[in-house]
């Protein structure tokens, strides 16, 4: 976290807790769900979490909240860590499971029957939910809620060794059905679920819900400070109960804190919609480019500094409300300006032929690698008699203001020539233009001494003779409405048609021919690209990461000049 950033709520709380001396050192964790992948509105989580640990010199722990073993896999635990490491943060030795413990919790629930503070409960998940009222209306007790201590015991024990069916029977606290607080209403604390575990195997038949698991491992593991998401505000009186009630050889009284959830717009962040979009073939996977999944960013070319500032700069609130993915845009467009090399590419070529220039030459041509950073260094381009200009930079008759090539006009090539427009050649079948006849005024070299003349227009190109082929795949955003899941409608009703374009005639220049997987560039007036993991030996696949058009560089002067 950068120090001039301004204290947000969650700092002002650890500051009076550590005023107050009720921790003596801060201790946080990020816990995620082993049921999916990642996505960026977990990324907020975990540079909160570790950003915090790390601006008061505590901890962070990772810790998998694996107590669901009909969804979880060892997948989405490998995924996971690696997407943490990619953004910059280290557990250390500190990776827990809520696994680890659960044979204390198990122990834990036996003496909360033994207090008289929990029960076996007969009722179906239906009459549960019946019995448990309304926010208006009371609840009303189980009839199976004062069992005695023993049978409850036994009942549990009997649970826990796999005599009943999944569903049929469920540990509860026994709090308060009147409560104005529904999730104090006598909530489930354990429930009947075979599942083979990914870490326990079929050891257990019988698993702790979330919010009992969760306090706990909290507790055990000594964390200060419990950061998570603002849904679960109103079970932080449930989570304060299970501390306060359950017997743990601590002295650490962990405190839940919530804060706004990010939600960002043309996407959707519920992890269960997510992995419909795989499930059904909507995308091509978890890091499909545009997911918002962090392997979904990764492949697309994010880099993780761009993630870790938009968390930043989108700070830490009490309230949702919905970030516009411009934002998320400018920071990697921001970040791979200082970092990205410029390279020639063109994506939708056209042949242009140079007649005056000798049939037999080749020129190699200076380059440099990023104009703001001289410490980049420069590169050689080929430069010859025929090359390729993108389709769209040349008009046969051309409106007003279009200061690119047109027949009888002149433009400069980028790092080359002054070149004008002779003559045009059509397929005769169809009258599509095939290639344009030039010539080059060869006093007007860039760099050179005698280059003096200006025109409008500057365009990229590549030497056909020495282009490489390849693929490149225009991405954006996966859904056409701002909010997908604001009419209440079948979110997937607003997906993008047009999300994923896919150019296979593309040249790029030869200096790509070393690209690696991962390598990131700017393509001259046409964007930021990442090469794909796709891209092999003798196929080159890059993928859009974000266009050269900033509109929230433009929002946010629109907001500076009201």
């Amino acid at each position: 976290m950068s120090e001039n950033k301004p204290s947000n709520f969650i700092e002002h709380i650890i500051n009076a807790d550590l005023a107050e001396k009720k921790y003596e050192k801060i201790h946080t964790r990020f816990p995620p769900e082993p049921n999916g992948y990642l996505h960026i509105g977990h990324a907020k989580s975990i540079c909160l979490n570790f950003g915090i640990a790390e601006q008061y010199g505590g901890l962070c722990n990772l810790r998998f909240d694996d107590t669901n073993p009909s969804k979880e896999d060892v997948e989405y635990v490998e995924a996971i860590k690696e997407d943490v490491r990619w953004l910059g943060f280290d557990w250390e030795d500190r990776e827990y499971y809520a696994s680890d413990y659960f044979d204390k919790m198990y122990e834990l629930a036996v003496q909360l029957i033994k207090d008289g503070k929990a029960y076996v409960d007969d009722l179906s998940p239906e009459e549960i939910r019946e019995y448990r009222g309304t926010l208006t209306e009371p609840g009303k007790e189980s009839p199976y809620r004062n069992r005695s201590v023993e049978e409850n015991l036994d009942l549990f024990e009997r649970m826990k060794n796999g005599e009943f069916e999944d569903g049929s029977r469920v540990l509860r606290a026994k709090i308060d059905m009147r409560s104005g607080n529904l999730n104090m209403r006598d909530p489930v604390l354990y429930r009947i679920q075979r599942g083979t575990h990914h870490r326990t195997g079929d050891k257990w038949c019988i698993y702790p819900m979330y919010d009992f698991a969760h306090p706990i491992s909290d507790a055990l593991e000594g964390i200060t400070h419990s950061i998570c998401t603002l849904e679960f505000e109103d079970h932080r009186p449930l989570y304060n109960w299970v501390v306060e009630n359950v017997k743990l050889d601590t002295e650490t009284r962990p405190k839940q804190i919530e804060f706004a959830r990010l939600n960002l717009s043309h996407t959707v962040m519920s992890k269960r919609k997510l992995r419909q979009l795989v499930e059904e073939g909507h995308v091509s996977g978890w890091d499909d480019p545009r997911m918002p999944t962090i392997s979904g960013l990764r492949r697309r070319g994010y880099t993780p500094e761009s993630i870790r500032d938009f968390c930043d700069r989108i700070g830490v609130a009490k309230s949702n409300s919905m970030v516009d993915i411009a934002l998320l845009e400018h920071c990697v467009r921001e970040d791979l300006n200082e970092r990205a090399p410029r390279v020639m590419a063109v994506l939708n070529p056209l042949k242009v032929v140079i007649e005056n220039y000798p049939e037999d030459r080749v020129e190699y041509l200076e380059a440099e690698n990023n104009p703001g950073k001289p410490e980049m260094g420069t590169r050689k381009v080929p430069f010859s008699r025929e090359i390729y200009i993108e389709r769209d930079d040349f008009q046969e008759d051309p409106p007003k203001k279009f200061f690119r090539l047109a027949p009888c006009r002149e433009v400069r090539l980028k790092h080359a020539y002054i070149i004008k427009c002779e003559k045009v050649i059509k397929d005769e079948k169809t009258g599509e233009i095939v290639e344009v006849r030039c010539t080059y005024d060869p006093e007007t070299k860039s760099g050179s001494a005698t280059n003096v003349r200006k025109v409008k227009g500057t365009l990229h190109w590549v030497s056909a003779k020495h282009a490489l082929d390849a693929e490149v795949r225009l991405y954006d955003h996966l859904f056409t409405k701002e909010n997908p899941e604001e009419d209440g409608a079948d979110f997937k009703d607003h997906l993008n048609p047009n999300s994923l374009q896919v150019l296979t005639a593309c040249k790029v220049e030869p200096s790509l021919a070393s690209a690696e997987p991962g390598n990131r560039y700017q393509f001259l007036r046409k964007g930021y690209f990442c090469v794909d993991p796709d891209t092999t030996g003798d196929r080159l696949v890059f993928n859009r990461i974000v266009s050269l058009k900033d509109t929230w560089a433009k929002i946010q002067k629109k907001q500076q000049n009201k």
